[in-house]
């Protein structure tokens, strides 16, 4: 019998790098982690390949998703034998003896146990392999988060404030690996965003199902939060990620399109046009409540930034009803779109129909729509030349993103972090150009 020895402690634990991989939910949980590895005092390595401890916060969203972290833990192990892999996050979850059997893996914590982590991590450096930490998501009821949720080097933080999924969509694994829908106190979100507003102009409120928040707890809905944090808190600029169409209400579009503190940036998922493809995947709305809120966000924002996701070949989907999903975009007022062709996550009723679409037309249906989205984009900003808007400076000091969701390289160096106002000048490749301030000559 092989002798297990004794877990290192906190001071034998030097540097370590997380990567991250999946949504901005993902990204926050990353942040989240990096902040409860800085309190323990430990040092943050420039790269995995000079970490003793690399942390792989992954995504499963999709097969190709799974692989690319296979691959991400073959080349860390390739060029750093020493260091202990940690794999965390939604394919930890999944997924965790599959990991835990990966040369260089020391542990493998799921979401169940991510939040306790940084107390795990010692255990890691043991002489042992393949540990694993995962339990029941489901049995998770309440929100958990770190105290401070943002990395140092974020011009924009996350700030997450929703986890788990209480919907069923055909082709979606992340209910059973994230769990119920589960949101954080109003108050910790209060104060979390009360220490950001110190170092940042922006901060992002994000979430797997962010629409949802309030609903699991009795606080409210999400129209409640955003009101909370523009009266209690310094924060100049709230921006909503992904919220599902039907929890944009009129109120939750009110605030948008009558608060300056609020981005004007409407992102709602619609992933097919056809009401025969929606039902298929199980989504819970139909194309035409889909469009009464896209154009009610254009009636009352007429410069905010509008986005979807868009799935192109999901299983059955006919060459009429991909008409309908690209007349659909085409009419309506998007200013950019994410589309993607479906890709099987096993384990998913989509992925078990015997219809597949095939993969050449997937991608040859993913072109047309991302022909008609790049479009969209370009008149969208053609409109704004010679327009002033409100903008957050990134961390290259060069380059910032403005309140309706372009890009702007802007023409001389500004402050990071900040909000600023810029006149535009020019339409480049990557978004916008503000105009150059010309010399008063005498």
């Amino acid at each position: 019998m092989t002798q297990r020895r004794s877990p290192l402690s906190w001071n034998q634990v030097s540097s370590y790098h997380v990567q991250n991989f999946g949504c901005r939910a993902s990204q926050a949980d990353g942040a989240e982690i990096e902040a409860l590895l800085a309190e323990r005092g430990l040092s943050r390595a420039g790269s995995a390949s000079d970490a003793e401890f690399v942390i792989l916060n992954t995504c499963t969203v999709t097969a190709t998703a799974d692989e690319e972290v296979r691959q991400i833990v073959r080349r860390v192990h390739n060029q750093n034998p020493a260091a202990k892999i940690i794999v965390t996050g939604c394919y930890a979850q999944r997924a965790p003896e599959e990991l835990a059997r990966m040369a260089g893996v020391a542990t493998v914590v799921g979401n169940s146990h991510k939040s306790q982590i940084a107390d795990l991590l010692p255990q890691a450096g043991a002489p042992f392999h393949g540990q694993v930490y995962a339990g029941d998501i489901f049995a998770e009821r309440e929100f958990r988060t770190a105290a401070v949720v943002a990395a140092g080097d974020r011009s924009r933080p996350n700030l997450k404030v929703q986890d788990g999924c209480n919907n069923r969509c055909s082709f979606c694994i992340i209910p059973f690996v994230r769990g119920r829908s589960r949101s954080a106190p109003a108050d910790g979100v209060v104060e979390h965003a009360r220490q950001l507003a110190r170092d940042y102009d922006e901060i992002v409120l994000t979430g797997i199902n962010l629409g949802r928040w309030g609903r699991d707890n009795g606080a409210g809905r999400l129209s409640d939060l955003v009101r909370r944090l523009l009266r209690e808190t310094d924060v100049k600029l709230i921006r909503l990620s992904s919220v599902e169409p039907m929890d944009w209400s009129d109120e939750l579009l009110r605030l948008a399109a009558e608060s300056p503190r609020v981005a004007r940036h409407v992102h709602a998922p619609l992933q097919s046009g056809s009401d025969a493809v929606l039902r298929r995947m199980h989504r819970r709305y139909r194309p035409g409540h889909y469009e009464d809120r896209i154009l009610k966000a254009r009636e009352w924002m007429p410069d905010a930034a509008i986005g979807a996701d868009v799935m192109a070949g999901f299983p059955g989907e006919t060459e009429a009803e991909f008409e309908e999903t690209r007349a659909f975009l085409d009419r309506l007022p998007f200013t950019y779109l994410h589309i993607f062709p479906y890709s099987e996550r096993p384990g998913t009723p989509a992925a078990a129909r015997g219809d597949q679409v095939p993969v050449e037309v997937r991608r040859r249906r993913g072109r047309v729509l991302k022909e008609l989205a790049a479009a969209k984009n370009l008149a969208f900003r053609r409109a704004m030349l010679g327009r002033t808007l409100a903008a957050v400076v990134l961390e290259d000091g060069r380059s910032a993103v403005t309140t309706n969701y372009l890009k702007l390289e802007l023409a001389s160096d500004r402050p990071p972090r900040r909000r600023i106002e810029a006149r535009i000048g020019d339409v480049i490749n990557t978004g916008l150009a503000e105009a150059s301030v010309l010399p008063v000559l005498p």
